[in-house]
């Protein structure tokens, strides 16, 4: 099953981004992107996530499995979201029991959503 770890690239974490520069989505993107080596996990670039009051959100998804939002990540957060999504991809269901979930992943979850088959 391949898992996608969606990425708001447009996300602005609440900042204004001056002319020119990436917003902190883009940077966030960016830095998953170089980080993540073995290509376990692909990562897809979205427009917006719209989870705009929560700083920069990410998605993990794969088919038949539960999918996740989080939010207010930073580029700081890169090797525990990249550690939490090889969890999940490694999970039957995309549920990975919450002690073992990065602290990122159990403080910063936004929404949890029902595979689409049932």
């Amino acid at each position: 099953m391949t898992t996608i770890l969606h990425v708001c690239t447009t996300c602005r974490a609440g900042q204004p981004v001056p002319e020119g520069q990436d917003c902190p989505g883009q940077r966030l993107h960016q830095a998953l992107t170089a980080a993540n080596e073995d290509a376990m996990i692909t990562i897809r670039a979205v427009e917006c996530l719209s989870a705009c009051d929560n700083g920069c959100s990410v998605a993990l998804t794969k088919p038949g499995a539960w999918s996740y939002i989080y939010g207010r990540m930073t580029t700081d957060d890169v090797a525990e979201i990249l550690r939490g999504a090889a969890l999940y991809a490694a999970s039957s269901n995309g549920v990975v029991p919450w002690r073992e979930r990065p602290t990122i992943f159990r403080k910063q979850s936004l929404a949890r959503l029902p595979p689409l088959e049932s």
